[in-house]
């Protein structure tokens, strides 16, 4: 028993530092926007595009981790993609051209996809029901974390390092949590399933998991909340930084990245997520948190620091407590191809995270951060709709979800 318990930590602890190690390398560079445009001689919106195309391309790659992990088990994806990250930093220490930096972090976004795509079907493999609501509320709350470590440490690069000592320090950082994983990950109870007779690497099997959770409507439907809650959560951030740094608040290159301690009420929200979920149940708490995103970003067109702050809090509440309750139900919901399914709702999310500032620009650039207000607002309310369409539905008999 005590064995058991031990197994189960060690999978958590080993999980949640594999996870702060992806996070930070994914949002390291929304922190360091100044230093990118300076060194690379770009402009702010064009250095954006380094968060864009690393959201595109781990949201595609976490199909391709699924698929994998369903074949050769979860640990061995995770910590061999680990290492290749390191590699990628090291890589970046000389990188002084633009579009060699912009090919790097697109490799690096495939990358980072294995993590992500894994995780919650590695606890769902070890870890009994009621623990996989703690898990995983534990896991996307270390994912806030290692997001606001990642913007903060990149804001204070961007203000006292140059490029160069920026991606040296990162890599050292990567490879520590490389070595800290590899110790705690334990080795998993997956089964591997037993090949169809098909010379090709993906099977019909592989393409019927897919097909399955795609034609459930419900699955559809919180694929898209989540994608389009987080395509305009996490690029608000991005114009934020623009806004605050011009006039009349002209704050430098490490005062704006205080704004993204305002995920803090996000890491929050997810470690209680499983309270209120049981308590309240999905589609509540589901309405609730849009709600509040679209509250917290109207608040923050009064225009002081403090209502920006506070907009940003209630924001970040809102998103990070649907985002879990998203990814928790579908984990819960599937009862087979479980890595497919929470990969096909990452991918919908980071996709939306790619498309989030090409979307965002245009309004920036008109009217900017009220234009991006207007931007947001349009975005939530097309997601409220679907919240609504969810609700309408009713649930299979032969879908049994008891938390829900």
């Amino acid at each position: 028993m005590k064995e058991q318990v031990s197994k189960e930590r060690r999978l958590i602890a080993g999980v949640s530092i594999a996870s702060i190690v992806v996070y930070i390398n994914l949002y390291l560079v929304q922190g360091m926007l100044p230093l990118i445009a300076e060194h690379f001689l770009v402009s702010m919106s064009q250095a954006t595009l380094l968060l864009s195309i690393t959201s595109f391309t781990l949201a595609i790659f976490l199909l391709f981790f699924a698929l994998l992990s369903d074949r050769i088990g979860r640990k061995k994806p995770a910590l061999v993609s680990l290492y290749l990250i390191a590699l990628i930093d090291f890589m970046m220490i000389w990188t002084h051209d633009f579009s060699v930096l912009l090919l790097l972090r697109m490799i690096q976004g495939g990358l980072l996809a294995a993590l992500p795509a894994v995780a919650m079907a590695y606890f769902k493999d070890e870890l009994g029901q009621d623990l996989l609501l703690k898990a995983g509320a534990i896991y996307i709350t270390v994912n806030s974390l290692g997001g606001i470590l990642g913007r903060l440490l990149g804001g204070i690069m961007s203000e006292y390092l140059t490029w160069s000592q920026s991606m040296h320090f990162l890599f050292v950082l990567t490879l520590i949590g490389c070595f800290i994983s590899s110790y705690y990950l334990p080795d998993c109870r997956f089964n591997k399933p037993v090949r169809e007779q098909s010379k090709g690497y993906v099977s019909q099997a592989d393409i019927a998991g897919f097909v399955l959770h795609l034609r459930d409507l419900k699955m559809r439907l919180v694929y898209c909340i989540g994608g389009l809650a987080f395509m305009v959560m996490v690029n608000q951030f991005s114009y934020i930084q623009l806004h605050l740094m011009a006039s009349p608040f002209s704050w430098n290159r490490f005062e704006v990245t205080f704004i993204f301690l305002c995920y803090l009420s996000g890491t929050f929200a997810t470690y209680r997520s499983g309270k209120w979920l049981r308590r309240l149940g999905f589609s509540r708490v589901v309405l609730f948190c849009v709600g509040l995103m679209c509250f917290g970003v109207l608040l923050t067109l009064l225009n002081s620091p403090f209502n920006i702050f506070l907009g940003f809090l209630l924001s970040a509440l809102g998103f990070f407590l649907l985002h879990t309750s998203c990814n928790t139900w579908v984990a819960m919901r599937a009862n087979a191809h479980r890595s497919k399914a929470t990969a096909l709702y990452l991918c919908c999310y980071y996709i939306g995270a790619a498309l989030g500032g090409p979307y965002l620009l245009p309004f920036w650039q008109r009217w900017e951060w009220s234009g991006v207000v207007l931007g947001v607002v349009i975005v939530l309310f097309i997601t409220l709709l679907l919240v609504a369409k969810y609700i309408s539905l009713p649930e299979p008999q032969k879908v049994k979800l008891p938390l829900f």
